[in-house]
């Protein structure tokens, strides 16, 4: 599967929907789908415009909501901060079953202990571009908890990608575009701590 941690549109859809990019996303092989949650800029380029390229791209939008997957494992996806109106975690996690995986989608990684106590296996963040460019990841560094990479954090395995794109200058120093890989592997028994970057 392919899980995106928000930001998939920058500040308008329209050279997305004028170039038919959504085809694009069609062509990712991902049997257990493609979803991803809001991020900062979809609020930019307006939410209703973004919901309807996710819609044509066949892309899973959570928003606040959660979705069990294959009857295996769940994931849960946060709307994004700048709502000062998204629901509180604690109410995302009422009806989940603790004895499956969770993985969370949380395009801005504040307040990773939130996370841990509400026993999150997985959370995928973005937003920070890990600077993007020197010396603004130091910046980024003193702002959060973690700005990039991978922490584990309690029994809560958390991981800031630097993302495959860019904002403003097209370019970037001393930091580098990602995607990231996770083989999980869980036994009968549900294993918490079992992700690895990649």
């Amino acid at each position: 599967m392919v899980i995106i941690a928000g930001d998939i549109v920058d500040i308008s859809t329209k050279p997305l929907m004028h170039d038919s990019l959504y085809q694009l996303f069609k062509k990712i092989e991902a049997p257990l789908g493609i979803y991803t949650c809001l991020g900062n800029h979809e609020y930019y380029a307006g939410v209703d415009k973004c919901t309807d390229f996710f819609k044509k791209a066949g892309i899973h939008l959570l928003r606040d909501s959660v979705a069990l997957v294959d009857s295996t494992f769940y994931i849960v996806g946060r709307d994004d901060k700048t709502n000062s109106g998204r629901k509180p975690m604690r109410q995302l996690m009422e009806e989940i079953d603790h004895s499956k995986p969770i993985i969370l989608l949380d395009h801005q990684p504040y307040d990773l202990q939130e996370s841990v106590d509400n026993k999150i296996d997985l959370q995928f963040s973005g937003h920070t571009h890990n600077g993007q460019i020197w010396p603004f990841s130091l910046i980024t560094k003193a702002i959060y908890e973690n700005s990039h990479g991978f922490i584990k954090k309690g029994e809560t395995n958390i991981y800031v990608s630097s993302g495959i794109g860019i904002w403003g200058g097209k370019f970037r120093i001393g930091t580098q575009s990602e995607f990231v890989v996770f083989n999980i592997k869980s036994s009968p028994e549900k294993v918490r701590g079992g992700a690895q970057e990649k």
